[in-house]
C-alpha cells in the first residue's frame, strides 16, 4: 500500500496512485481554468472544446459566464 496517501476505509477497490485526484481532471487547460474562474470542469471542457487553448482568451470567455448551479 502507498505509505503517502492516509488509509481509507471503504476504498480498497480505488486504483493506487502517487497522485490525487485535482479539479478538472488530467487536462491542465481544464483545471487552470476551473481554478481560476467560477467554471465547473465540465464548462471548462465545453469553453475549450468550441474556443480553443488560448488561456487568455478562454480567461475573458470565462469571465463572462455564471457558474454552473
Amino acid at each position: 500500500m502507498n505509505s503517502k496517501i492516509p488509509h481509507r476505509p471503504g476504498a480498497a477497490h480505488a486504483p493506487l496512485s502517487d497522485t490525487l485526484p485535482t479539479k478538472g481532471g488530467e487536462d491542465p487547460d481544464v483545471r487552470f481554468l476551473a481554478e481560476n474562474t467560477d467554471l465547473s470542469p465540465k464548462q471548462a471542457r465545453e469553453l475549450i472544446r468550441e474556443h480553443g487553448h488560448d488561456r487568455d482568451k478562454l480567461l475573458e470567455i470565462a469571465r463572462t459566464m455564471k457558474a454552473e448551479g
